[in-house]
């Protein structure tokens, strides 16, 4: 299975990784025919998005539930900037639970954070994109932020993750290592991720089942990852990707649909 898009990660200044951990510069590349794969993603970005015809947006990203599989004849490049849990509320003016599934541009949020940081993006090179939040973003958002309820859910997202050999923990056991109910834990993750924490811990399994799937057998890889057996990793991969894993690798895969289309995940 290959995937029609080239992802740069760019160099990342400590300042700015408490809340933007990851910034990346992604362009098409192969075929404009060939297909590539939005995947699920717990996580909510802004992208600044340049089009072929040179036309550039400026997107907040929520989170993607599912998979969803286009060609790329509308995109040439993206700069992608993964907000950290938490992040959401201060900077866009919303909880994360409110972008699930959608795509909206920046100048169309409540945060006049937001509407700054659109103007000044627009037109930036992506080590430019950089620099500049590493200059403005800190100080705008430590203001803005609960810091308590940002460590929180952080601390939530973190123990609810995969890691190969270490299954997340379950979310009563969770909740009563950070000294809070299962209620109130549901609504640090819908407000500072935009998922359930069980819903957040399914898509971290299989997208990290999408990372080794290439190097264990799949019974190994679902009894790592936290899952019952194997064909229980097969019904969520299934369900998240829209066809089981066999498939997914082998390239059989769902009709690619035009990238714009696919901007409402």
């Amino acid at each position: 299975m290959t995937n029609a898009r080239a992802e740069q990660a760019l160099p990342m200044p400590e300042a700015l990784r408490p809340w933007i951990p990851t910034i990346s510069a992604v362009s098409a590349v192969g075929p404009p025919e060939e297909a590539f794969v939005h995947l699920p993603d717990a996580g909510t970005k802004v992208v600044v998005r340049v089009g072929v015809t040179g036309h550039r947006d400026v997107l907040a990203v929520g989170p993607r539930v599912r998979a969803s599989y286009h060609d790329r004849k509308a995109l040439a490049s993206c700069v992608e900037m993964r907000l950290a849990p938490g992040t959401a509320r201060p900077l866009l003016g919303i909880p994360a639970v409110a972008l699930v599934g959608q795509v909206v541009p920046l100048g169309e949020l409540p945060s006049s954070t937001a509407h700054q940081l659109e103007r000044e993006l627009r037109w930036l090179a992506p080590e430019e994109t950089v620099a500049h939040l590493a200059d403005v973003l800190p100080e705008r958002l430590t203001a803005a932020a609960d810091r308590t309820r940002s460590e929180l859910v952080r601390a939530g997202v973190d123990a609810l993750s995969v890691r190969i050999g270490h299954a997340p923990g379950q979310v009563s056991e969770v909740a009563r290592e950070l000294a809070v109910s299962e209620r109130q834990l549901r609504n640090l993750f819908a407000e500072g991720v935009g998922l359930s924490p069980k819903h957040y811990a399914r898509i971290n399994r299989v997208r990290t089942v999408l990372t080794h799937a290439t190097s264990a057998p799949w019974a190994e890889l679902a009894a790592a990852t936290g899952y019952y057996d194997q064909s229980h990793m097969t019904s969520d991969f299934r369900s998240l990707m829209g066809v089981p894993p066999r498939s997914y690798f082998t390239g059989r895969l769902p009709a690619a649909t035009p990238c714009q289309a696919g901007l409402r995940p």
